[in-house]
């Protein structure tokens, strides 16, 4: 059994591939650095991420399948699959030496997984764009705080610094400890201080708050509360159409 270790990174992933090139072997497992090691193997080839070897890849690989397999590559790499890196290496080891593209070879596990775990992914940073909520704050910043089940803030900050192209606001992701802030012209990665927000809660401080927001959220529940229609309400397509695990940070289920 062969067994390759990487650190989890995209870059990684590629050095892996090239790795396994130069060293002519298919490795039988591709772990991050929390994976647990078998009892049993007979190669460990801990790979380090190199960015000349893992821009080699990606450019042969932009040769043989089109920009939105990439794309694609990209989205569902962020899955919470740990099977996952290694059909990716496959995928990719299989691509850059194939003609035709693999890319609607459906018959092949690793390009099955691609289009699944890219689904899912692609699922998820719609579904931020959809329960985002924004708080006023004080100095006129929005502020929202998300849980997405996978890493895609940088998918959908995009999308609101589009929309709201005047307005300042941060986003930020509780369970990675980072987001975004919006200053009105450029988009910045930062990380918050405990003592500014309410990060276990997701709610502005009483401090920080803008003093007509309260009154705000209150007639964005009223409205929701009057519009909804009680003979159709239907609790099993709602959890389904909006996840539990963004309950919390709802304005309209506080």
């Amino acid at each position: 059994m062969i067994i390759y270790r990487f650190d989890g990174s995209f870059d990684g992933l590629l050095t892996a591939v090239f790795d396994s090139f130069a060293r002519k072997e298919s490795p039988d497992m591709l772990l991050a650095p929390d994976g647990a090691l078998p009892l049993f193997y007979d190669v460990l080839h801990s790979v380090e991420t190199d960015e000349v070897k893992a821009r080699r890849v990606w450019t042969k690989l932009g040769k043989s399948v089109s920009a939105g397999a990439r794309t694609a590559l990209t989205a569902a790499f962020l899955t919470d699959n740990p099977d996952f890196p290694l059909l990716a290496l496959r995928f990719i080891s299989r691509a850059v030496v194939s003609t035709p593209s693999i890319e609607n070879d459906f018959s092949d596990p690793a390009v099955l997984a691609l289009v699944k775990e890219a689904r899912r992914v692609r699922g998820e940073a719609h579904r931020l764009l959809q329960f985002v909520r924004f708080q006023k704050a004080v100095d006129g910043t929005y502020f929202s705080m998300v849980e997405p089940i996978f890493d895609v803030l940088p998918f959908a900050i995009k999308h609101f610094a589009d929309r709201f192209s005047d307005q300042p606001f941060i986003i930020y992701d509780r369970l990675r400890d980072y987001g975004y802030h919006h200053d009105g012209d450029e988009v910045r990665r930062i990380t918050l201080k405990s003592d500014g927000y309410y990060l276990s809660t997701g709610r502005l401080s009483e401090e920080m708050m803008d003093p007509d927001e309260p009154l705000y959220q209150e007639l964005w529940r009223s409205y929701v509360k009057h519009i909804a229609i009680a003979e159709r309400t239907n609790p099993r397509k709602q959890r389904a159409d909006m996840p539990v695990r963004y309950w919390k940070y709802l304005t309209e289920m506080q």
